[in-house]
C-alpha cells in the first residue's frame, strides 16, 4: 500500500512542483472512477440519455476535482483559521432554513439563492469535522478525557442536530451524531463516555419517538414490519428490493433494469441508484462498487495515519468517516437494513450539494496530507 502515496520527504518549503507531486494522485483516480460509474448509471435511468442527469454530474464532478487539486496546494493553517468561521456560518443558514427555506414534500431543507439552491446540512457536514478537528488540535492530550472538556464538542454536535431535526431531516442529524462521535473517538475520549452516552440514548428513547413526526414513525414501522405498508410508506424499499433481486449474481445487463427503465424505483437518480446497479450489474457489481469505495476510504485511512500535524490527522480521518457513513447508511437503507432517511450514495447519486461537499472535504484531507506530514501546517 505505500506504493499509493508518494515517499519522498521533503524537510524544505514547498515548492508548486513539490505539492504536485505529494499529492495521491492515485486517491483522486478512485474517485474518478465512482463518479464515472455514477455518470453511466444516470445514462441509464435516462433511457440511454445524457440529459437531464449524467452530463450535469459529470461537468460538476470535472469542476470540483481542479478545486480538490486547487485546494491541495494551498496551506493547512488556512483550513484551520477557517475552521470556526466556516461552521458558525453554517450554523446560522441551518437556523435560517425554517424561515426563507423551500419547502418540498412536508420538509425545509434548501435555501434557494437566485439560479442555486443548497442544502445547509450538507455544508454543516463539512464545517463539522473542521470546527472539531480545530477544537481537539488546540486541546493540550492530557485534557481530552476531561468531564467539562467533553461537553464542548457534545455541545458543537448537538447544536447543528436540534436545528436539523426542525426541518425535519433525521438523516442529516443522525449523521452529524455518529460523524462527531466518531471524530471524539479518534480523538481519544475515553471509552466509558460512549458507554454513558449509549446508556442515556436508551433510556430518552420514548421522548425521542414522541418528537418524531408520524411519517418518520411511518418509516420505522415499515423497517420494522416491511409488508404492513408495500404501496404506501414501503413503497421505495419494496420496490428496491425488488431491483436487486432481479439482478441476481451478474446483472440483467447495462439499461436492461426493468424496474429502472420503466420507473418502477422512486428516486432511481439519487437515493436509490444503488438498486439500478444492483439490477444492471447484479450482485457481483456491487461487490466492485463497495471494493472501490473501500480502496477510498482506506487509502485516506493511511493518509491520516501518515501525518504528523493532529488537525490534519483529524481533517483526513473526518473526511474517511464521512464517505464511509454515506456509503454504509445508503446501502443498509436500499437494502431495507435500516429506515428510509434520504441519505445519497457518495459521487453516484445525482446531486449538487452533497458532491460539492464530499469533494472539498477531499480538498481540505488532500492539503492536511500534502502540508501535514512533517509536523508543518
Amino acid at each position: 500500500m505505500e506504493t499509493l502515496f508518494a515517499t519522498r520527504s521533503i524537510r524544505r518549503p514547498l515548492r508548486l512542483s513539490d505539492k504536485l507531486w505529494l499529492i495521491n494522485w492515485p486517491l483522486l483516480l478512485t474517485a474518478c472512477v465512482l463518479a464515472g460509474i455514477g455518470t453511466a448509471t444516470l445514462y441509464s435511468v435516462s433511457g440511454g440519455s445524457f440529459q437531464p442527469w449524467a452530463e450535469r454530474h459529470t461537468f460538476r464532478f470535472l469542476i470540483m476535482l481542479g478545486i480538490v487539486v486547487a485546494m491541495a496546494i494551498v496551506r493547512l493553517d488556512v483550513w484551520m483559521k477557517l475552521a470556526y468561521p466556516a461552521y458558525l456560518v453554517a450554523l446560522a443558514m441551518l437556523a435560517l432554513v425554517p424561515f426563507v427555506g423551500s419547502e418540498a414534500l412536508g420538509a425545509k431543507r434548501w435555501i434557494d439563492a437566485g439560479p442555486i439552491s443548497f442544502q445547509p446540512s450538507e455544508l454543516m457536514k463539512l464545517a463539522l469535522v473542521a470546527a472539531l478537528a480545530r477544537f481537539y488540535f488546540q486541546l493540550p492530550p492530557e485534557k481530552v478525557g476531561k468531564p467539562l472538556v467533553v461537553l464542548l464538542p457534545l455541545a458543537i454536535i448537538g447544536v447543528p442536530v436540534l436545528l436539523t431535526m426542525q426541518q425535519p431531516d433525521l438523516g442529516s442529524a443522525c449523521l452529524f451524531v455518529a460523524l462527531g462521535l466518531s471524530l471524539m473517538f479518534l480523538a481519544g475520549v475515553p471509552l466509558r463516555y460512549f458507554a454513558l452516552g449509549g446508556l442515556l440514548a436508551l433510556a430518552s428513547l420514548p421522548v425521542i419517538w414522541s418528537g418524531m413526526h408520524d411519517y418518520q414513525k411511518r418509516r420505522v414501522e415499515v423497517f420494522l414490519n416491511p409488508g404492513m405498508d408495500p404501496l404506501g410508506a414501503g413503497y421505495h424499499i419494496t420496490q428496491s428490493k425488488i431491483a436487486l433481486g432481479a439482478g441476481g449474481i451478474a446483472g440483467k445487463g447495462f439499461m436492461q433494469g426493468t424496474q429502472s427503465q420503466l420507473d418502477f424505483v422512486p428516486e432511481k437518480h439519487t437515493d436509490f441508484i444503488a438498486s439500478i446497479i444492483g439490477e444492471e450489474w447484479g450482485f457481483t457489481g456491487m461487490l466492485i462498487l463497495i471494493a472501490v469505495y473501500g480502496l477510498l476510504i482506506l487509502m485516506m485511512m493511511l493518509m491520516a495515519q501518515r501525518c504528523e500535524n493532529r488537525f490534519a490527522r483529524l481533517a483526513i480521518a473526518g473526511s474517511a468517516m464521512t464517505f464511509f457513513l454515506y456509503v454504509f447508511i445508503n446501502l443498509a437503507m436500499v437494502t431495507g437494513l435500516v429506515p428510509v432517511v434520504g441519505i445519497p450514495l457518495p459521487l453516484v447519486s445525482y446531486g449538487g450539494t452533497s458532491m460539492t461537499t464530499l469533494m472539498i472535504g477531499l480538498g481540505v484531507a488532500m492539503s492536511a496530507y500534502v502540508h501535514g506530514r512533517d509536523g508543518r501546517a
